[in-house]
């Protein structure tokens, strides 16, 4: 394995995290609410009085991100590397793991681990885990 040093770029991935913890911790700090997708979408599919907007305007939020950062720069070229079928299946894995491990990446990773809870520390180095070795079996043992 080696490193592209020309296209190497740590401060974009820094700040970029740093953005994601300030913005988690203003999020439970102002509100009381951990900043997991999977918690908060899930919220919108089952609504609760006065629960809602928040709910709406964060998930708005996260959509048009992509737009605000049109304003500075061209957003970065996708290249996706996998079919719709291998997609829809890796996504309702996703879907499913995230109900059994009572959330998500950013409720586990971010906020969790951030908390110190033990659920989510052992959450996150499951997932963690899984998707190192996923990424093993099928780019050396399946050579995809």
């Amino acid at each position: 394995m080696t490193i592209d040093w020309v296209a190497f770029s740590p401060w974009a991935a820094l700040s970029g995290g740093l953005l994601i913890g300030v913005a988690a911790a203003m999020f439970i700090l102002f509100n009381g609410r951990i900043a997991g997708i999977s918690g908060i979408v899930g919220g919108l599919l089952q609504p609760r009085r006065g629960d809602t907007l928040w709910r709406v305007l964060f998930v708005a939020g996260m959509l048009l991100a992509p737009l605000a950062w049109l304003a500075f720069t061209q957003l970065p070229t996708i290249q996706i590397d996998a079919g719709y079928p291998m997609l829809i299946v890796a996504g309702l894995i996703v879907g499913i793991s995230t109900r059994y491990g009572a959330g998500c990446t950013s409720g586990h990773g971010v906020c969790g681990i951030s908390r110190l809870s033990p659920r989510s520390i052992v959450a996150t180095l499951a997932f963690m885990g899984t998707g190192f070795l996923t990424v093993y079996v099928v780019r050396h043992l399946l050579a995809f």
